[in-house]
C-alpha cells in the first residue's frame, strides 16, 4: 500500500503542494505592493491603463449598483467604476493586506475611502452572502488563484441575479510570429525590470511564467460557463496580449 501524494499545483513553471500557493501568493505581492502600479507601468507601457478604461466602457458601470472586486489591491478598477458611478457601493478583496494598504493611502489621496470597503479574503471561499453584489471584477488576479473554476463559481454565487462577471487578464497572441516575439520581452526584459525597480526578480519571472499558464481565450471562456454564466464573450486587448471576459448571472 503506497501513500496519496499531496495534491499539487503550478507556481509559475514550478510545481509546488496546492497548500503552499496561498503563502507564496500572499508573500509575493507584499514585497512587490510599494511598487506594483509603478511596475505596471512600466512593462506595459501604460497600455494597461487602457485596457482598464475598455474594461469600463464595456461594463458602463451605473449609479448604485455594488460591486465586488476581487484582488483588487491598489484600487485601479474601484477608483475607475466611482468615477462612472458616483453613487456606487464598492467592495476591495485582496489576499495580501499590504496591498490593500496601498489601495488604502491611494483612496485618502483621491478622496474615496469613505465610499469604499475594504477585506482580506480568498477568492476562492469568498466572506460574503449568495446574491450581494451586481458586479463582480477581477483584473489580473485570476491567474494567481490556485483554481480559478471554483474561483468563477464563487463569483456567481454571490452575484445577485442579473449581475455580471468581468475578468481582465493577460492572455495569448493568436499569432505565432507575435507570441513569440511577446515572449522574447516578457522573459528577458520584465524580470530585470522587476529587479531595477522593485528589487525583486523573481515575482516578475514568476508574473511572466503565470501568463503562459493561463488558458487560451476559449479554454477560459468555457470555464466561466462552466461556473453557470451565460450570453459570455470576451474582447481581445492589444492583438490578445490582453483579454476581457464577460459573463452575466441569468
Amino acid at each position: 500500500m503506497t501513500e496519496n501524494s499531496e495534491d499539487t499545483t503550478h507556481f509559475g513553471f514550478e510545481t509546488i503542494p496546492s497548500s503552499e500557493k496561498a503563502g507564496r501568493v500572499r508573500n509575493l505581492f507584499g514585497s512587490v505592493a510599494s511598487k506594483y502600479d509603478i511596475m505596471n507601468d512600466v512593462m506595459s507601457g501604460g497600455v494597461h491603463r487602457l485596457w482598464k478604461e475598455a474594461m469600463m466602457d464595456w461594463l458602463a458601470p451605473q449609479s448604485h449598483q455594488k460591486l465586488l472586486d476581487v484582488a483588487g489591491g491598489t484600487g485601479d478598477i474601484a477608483f475607475r467604476f466611482l468615477k462612472r458611478a458616483t453613487h456606487a457601493e464598492v467592495t476591495i478583496l485582496d489576499l495580501t493586506a499590504d496591498m490593500l494598504a496601498e489601495g488604502q493611502k491611494r483612496a485618502e489621496a483621491q478622496k474615496l475611502d469613505g465610499q469604499l470597503t475594504w477585506t482580506v479574503g480568498d477568492a476562492m471561499d469568498l466572506p460574503f452572502e449568495d446574491n450581494s453584489f451586481d458586479v463582480y471584477t477581477i483584473s489580473f488576479g485570476i491567474r494567481n488563484v490556485m483554481d480559478p473554476q471554483v474561483a468563477l463559481e464563487e463569483a456567481y454565487r454571490v452575484l445577485k441575479p442579473g449581475g455580471r462577471l468581468m475578468v481582465l487578464e493577460f492572455s495569448h497572441i493568436p499569432n505565432e510570429g507575435l507570441q513569440w516575439a511577446y515572449d522574447r520581452y516578457s522573459f528577458n526584459v520584465i524580470p530585470n525590470m522587476g529587479k531595477l525597480i522593485a528589487n525583486d526578480r523573481d515575482s516578475y519571472q514568476y508574473l511572466v511564467e503565470s501568463i503562459r499558464r493561463f488558458p487560451k481565450q476559449d479554454d477560459f471562456l468555457a470555464m466561466v460557463r462552466k461556473a453557470g454564466f451565460e450570453n459570455t464573450k470576451y474582447r481581445n486587448l492589444t492583438m490578445g496580449v490582453a483579454c476581457l471576459h464577460s459573463g452575466w448571472k441569468l
